[in-house]
């Protein structure tokens, strides 16, 4: 549908500048009206799988003391809490540079979204390598959990281990090989029943043409962006740890 209302234009733009400018707004309107159609039908999801074990992870907690902690127990006055998967396990030398750069930017929306639900990034490595990572990067919002001997990213596809025979036929995974995947989970604490909400499972959906999953692009201010430049995001272009 398109909407009718008076449009903006700019210093000596032709006219075939706005008819196409008026077009893609029109269905820029239609995306952002697309966009909250999938929000209306992330929230009304019914109630996920309840999870399997109260899963321990470790933190550092006060006096900067490294503690145990339970699922159920993170989510403190909030019934719902985010885990990211960070691409940091142990066998890794450096961080994943898509996963780095996409937490750069939330460590800035961290403390804002707190206010509503806790964000939480959780990966195979020790806590202390996390939180060396976190000190280096400036990451000063961001809650780290390290899951070294728990099962979590089993269930919860923060590692190929998680993923069907069918699934990884399609994907052309080997059986044995596996390694840590980006994957955003959300969890609902009702009473004392903790279950899984919603994963970021386009992360494992076929890709588009020409394009790879996007599955977190919601919350990445590099790509959306580079999208509104001429040149676009580019072809070879991709997230480093450093550019020095």
């Amino acid at each position: 549908m398109t909407a009718n209302f008076p449009r903006m234009t700019f210093p000596n733009e032709s006219s075939a500048y706005r008819e196409a400018r008026n077009a893609l707004l029109d269905a820029e309107i239609a995306l952002r009206r697309q966009t909250e159609t999938v929000a209306e039908m992330r929230r009304g999801l019914p109630p996920g799988g309840e999870v399997p074990e109260d899963f321990e992870f470790e933190r550092i907690g006060a006096n900067h003391r490294p503690e145990k902690v339970r699922l159920s127990q993170l989510f403190g006055e909030f019934p719902s809490i985010m885990l990211y998967s960070f691409m940091f396990g142990p066998e890794r030398d450096t961080p994943c540079p898509g996963c780095t750069h996409l937490l750069d930017g939330i460590d800035g929306s961290a403390e804002h979204v707190a206010q509503r639900a806790p964000f939480y990034v959780v990966s195979r490595s020790p806590i202390a390598r996390l939180e060396a990572l976190a000190h280096e990067r400036g990451w000063d919002h961001l809650a780290m959990l390290s899951t070294a001997g728990n099962s979590y990213s089993d269930h919860y596809y923060g590692n190929t281990s998680a993923l069907t025979p069918a699934m990884r036929e399609h994907r052309g995974f080997k059986n044995g090989e596996n390694w840590d995947e980006p994957m955003l989970n959300v969890f609902r604490k009702d009473g004392d029943r903790v279950s899984h909400f919603w994963g970021s499972e386009l992360v494992f959906a076929p890709d588009e043409p020409g394009q790879n999953h996007r599955a977190m692009d919601f919350a990445d201010p590099v790509w959306g962006l580079l999208d509104t430049i001429p040149e676009g995001r580019g072809e070879t272009f991709f997230p480093k740890l450093s550019y020095a």
